[in-house]
Parts: C-alpha cells; sequence; structure tokens
C-alpha cells in the first residue's frame, strides 16, 4: 500500500495543509493500492507565493542557464523510465507496450523542450523597433489522468524554457506517478519555487489557481466543460489561457482505401489509450458503397483485439481509470442501443473471462452523425461507423462536429487524401500515417480548446510580445 503524504512547495517535500485522504485504485483489479493525502487552498496559496518570488531570479536566467536545468531534468526523469512503466501500469491500467511509451515520453518532452529552446529566438527587431519576448509570470498547470507523468513534463519544460515559474495540479488519480516524477524532477537540483506541485482537487486547488492574481497563464489538458469553467474564472484577471480539450475525431476511409492494409491504422487511432485518449478517432467515415464490406472487416479485426490483464504483453485494450469512467462508458452504450445504433460487435458489460477490473468490450455500432454517441466523447472504447454518399458528404460530416482536436484521412492516392485532410477542420490532421510529430504545434479548433503546445508555438504561449523603441 502506498501512502502518499507529501507534496512539493519551494523546494522541499512537506506534509499538506489538507487533510482528507483519497483512495488509489488498481483498475485492472478494482482493488485498493494506497491513499494520497490532497492539498487544500492554503496549500494552493503557499505554492503560487513561493512560485511568485522564485520568478523574478528564473526569469533573468540566460537561455544557456535554462538549458543547463533542463539537461538534468531529462537525465533525472530518464533514470525513473521502470519505475515509471511500474506506477503507470499499476495505477492507470495501460497495457505494456502503451505503457512503455507512456514512461518513456516525460523524458522525451523535456529533451524536445531543450532543441526548442535551443532554436529560439527571444529578440529579434521589427523595423525601428526591438521586440523582446518576455516571460508571463507564474504560470498554473492543471495536468489530466490519461497521461499524467507527460503532461508534467511537457507543460512545466516548455514553461520554464520560457522564463515562467510553476504550480501544477495533477489528477489526485495518478497520484503515484506524480510522486515518482517530483522525486526525479527534485534530484535535478532546481531552484526552490521554480516548480511546485499540489495534488489536490480541481474544485479545491484547481479553483484557487483559476482565481488568484498571481496567477498569470494557465495551462490545463482535460474536458471541454472544465475548460470552459477555466476561461470564465479566469477572466477577472484576464490569465492567459491554453486549453487542450476534447475531441470526437473522424477517421475518413476514402472509397479507394485497401481495407485490409487501413484497418490497423484505424482501430489504433480508434481505440489507443484503450479508448481514454482526446485525439482517438472514434468516427470512422466510411463510402456507404462499401458498407457491407467494411462492416464485415472491422468486426473480424475487432475479434483478434485483446482486452484484459495489462501485463500480458498480448493486451490491446486494459481498463477504464475508475469505476465511474466504466460506468459511463457503460451508459454510452446502452444509449447508443436506444438511439437505434446498430451494434457489430461488442456491447454492454466486462469481455469474457473477467470478472473483475474495469474492462469494457471493444465495441463498435452503425449510426448517424446526430446520434449522441457520434457527437459526445465517450471516453472509451467505443466507436461508430458512419457511412456517405460522396467526398463532400464526408468533409460535411467530418467538420460537423463541436471539435476539432485530430483527424486521420486513409486513402490509397497520397494526393487524394492530402487535398480532403487540408479542408478538415481540425488542429492536427494525418493522411495514411498515426505518426506523431513533436516539433509540430499541438491543439484544437473549435471546442477542442485554445492556443498549442509543442515546440515553438508552446514557447510562444508563455510569452508576451515586449515592444522597445529608443531614441
Amino acid at each position: 500500500m502506498q501512502q502518499i503524504d507529501k507534496i512539493y512547495i519551494n523546494g522541499e517535500f512537506v506534509t499538506p495543509h489538507g487533510d482528507q485522504l483519497f483512495e488509489l485504485y488498481n483498475p485492472a483489479t478494482e482493488g485498493v493500492i494506497g491513499t494520497v493525502r490532497l492539498a487544500d487552498e492554503v496549500d494552493a496559496e503557499r505554492a503560487i507565493a513561493a512560485a511568485k518570488a522564485a520568478f523574478p531570479a528564473w526569469s533573468k536566467t540566460s537561455k544557456e542557464e535554462r538549458i543547463a536545468v533542463l539537461k538534468r531534468m531529462h537525465k533525472a526523469v530518464a533514470a525513473r523510465e521502470d519505475e515509471l512503466l511500474e506506477a503507470i501500469v499499476t495505477e492507470y491500467g495501460a497495457p505494456q507496450v502503451r505503457g512503455r511509451w507512456m514512461a518513456q515520453y516525460p523524458a522525451d518532452v523535456i529533451a524536445q523542450a531543450i532543441e526548442a529552446l535551443e532554436n529560439f529566438e527571444f529578440v529579434e527587431q521589427a523595423g525601428a523597433a526591438q521586440v523582446i519576448m518576455t516571460p508571463v509570470g507564474v504560470a498554473g498547470l492543471i495536468t489530466p489522468w490519461n497521461s499524467d507523468a507527460g503532461f508534467i513534463c511537457n507543460k512545466l519544460a516548455t514553461a520554464m524554457a520560457a522564463g515562467c515559474t510553476a504550480v501544477i495540479k495533477p489528477s489526485e488519480m495518478s497520484a503515484i506517478q506524480t510522486k515518482v516524477i517530483t522525486e526525479a524532477l527534485h534530484e535535478a537540483g532546481i531552484s526552490a519555487g521554480v516548480f511546485n506541485i499540489v495534488t489536490g482537487r480541481g474544485e479545491v486547488v484547481g479553483d484557487v489557481i483559476n482565481h488568484h492574481p498571481d496567477i498569470a497563464k494557465i495551462s490545463f489538458t482535460g474536458s471541454t466543460a472544465v475548460g470552459k469553467h477555466i476561461v470564465a474564472s479566469g477572466a477577472q484577471s484576464l490569465k492567459r489561457v491554453t486549453l487542450e480539450l476534447g475531441g470526437k475525431s473522424p477517421t475518413v476511409i476514402l472509397d479507394d482505401a485497401d481495407f485490409a492494409q487501413v484497418m490497423p491504422l484505424v482501430l489504433g487511432a480508434g481505440f489507443m489509450n484503450s479508448g481514454q485518449a482526446c485525439v482517438a478517432g472514434t468516427r470512422i467515415l466510411i463510402p456507404r458503397s462499401r458498407q457491407a464490406e467494411f462492416e464485415q472487416a472491422i468486426v473480424e479485426a475487432v475479434g483478434h483485439v485483446q482486452s484484459g490483464d495489462p501485463r500480458d504483453s498480448s493486451t490491446d485494450i486494459g481498463p477504464m481509470v475508475s469505476q465511474k469512467q466504466w460506468q459511463r462508458v457503460q451508459d454510452y452504450i446502452r444509449l447508443g442501443r436506444e438511439e437505434g445504433a446498430t451494434l457489430l460487435v461488442g456491447g454492454e458489460g466486462r469481455p469474457a473471462g473477467l470478472e473483475q477490473g474495469w474492462f469494457v468490450k471493444p465495441t463498435v455500432f452503425v449510426g448517424h452523425n446526430q446520434m449522441r454517441i457520434a457527437r459526445e466523447e465517450i471516453f472509451g472504447p467505443v466507436l461508430v461507423v458512419i457511412p456517405y454518399d460522396d467526398e463532400a458528404e464526408a468533409l460535411a460530416i467530418a467538420n460537423d462536429t463541436t471539435y476539432g482536436l485530430s483527424a486521420l484521412v486513409l486513402s490509397g492516392s497520397r494526393e487524394r487524401g492530402v487535398q480532403l485532410a487540408q479542408q478538415i477542420e481540425s488542429g492536427r490532421v494525418m493522411v495514411n500515417t498515426l505518426a506523431h510529430e513533436p516539433k509540430a504545434p499541438f491543439g484544437g479548433f473549435k471546442q477542442s480548446g485554445l492556443g498549442r503546445e509543442m515546440g515553438k508555438w508552446g514557447m510562444l504561449a508563455y510569452l508576451e510580445a515586449k515592444t522597445l523603441m529608443v531614441g
């Protein structure tokens, strides 16, 4: 049993002022594996004060000084990969292959922040004026449970590279991962107060961050509903905001696609991270002329998808993170049937042979784009196949959503795929690939977010342009 009773403020591990305990579960067994003592408003205020006090000195550091610190961070986090993997599999339930990627990603994004900083120009000439990119101040970084360690390191490394200090509120459901990362960051010897980590509830610690006048900027990854709340509550002090929110991403399969060839990409996009991914391609648009052929192909393919023990190397889909999330997915599967969608494979309940654990059957419906299962983010391994008559209708359906985070186009013709991709309203569109380019900006159109993360675009989100004119 893990007993996590420390948070990190001003360079020290301290006992929270808050005294509420939150139970941690292994989602594959439903067993309690530990408790975390949650921070409260007092802790959040202390963390913000520490970050504010550290800001003047850190904001004046040189590019070389910041790079040196980030390199120590990278080394310390990379050394914890195996320990982090164990935490991810136990606490989150990620299958081994996905879990290994998630354990490597925190160090990778620090390396990417270093590269972005090395190539970043903080001063440039604009006519007679000098434009100086200036760190915005103390950043509030709020991270989700579906990739806790990666988001902590990505947001923190980028904020620090820009010259900001930070208060991080990670998900209380990922406290073991947070503990591993906090210990690694402490070992990196970062100046006191530059980063502070206070694990607590969103409506408690998060709300202090949202409203506090000394927080200049918020970077949040999570649900669209919470994102809207953050914008509203930060409006009083006009906080700068970066939001990476929900999605209902389309996978558009054109009529010249080879179904056998593209099916691994279809299922890889749809069932990514056990379906608990904001970028998951959960709407599959197929030509009506080939609907019967596709339905047969996807049923056969899903039949080979393994749900179960995340420690089994053959497992493709692990459990949902919590009983609440499991029930949410079950409710949507039931809703799909009530809406009149045709169930091709899967359905309610656990997969055969699994009597415990928050496992969901990989599920595929056939429906239309106005159904709730096609419009609302389910955050589980539930896909909706939507037929279309021609390419114009496919584009219309793809764009008929309040979201716009990611999209995938699959075609036998690269040129044709690119032409369609350029018309899809989404922050990222992939053609015949699921490859991720960390140097490119990441973020959403419409209600999938505000602003961008990654690369120089991510750094710009923590900077203000100051124009200097000298006579």
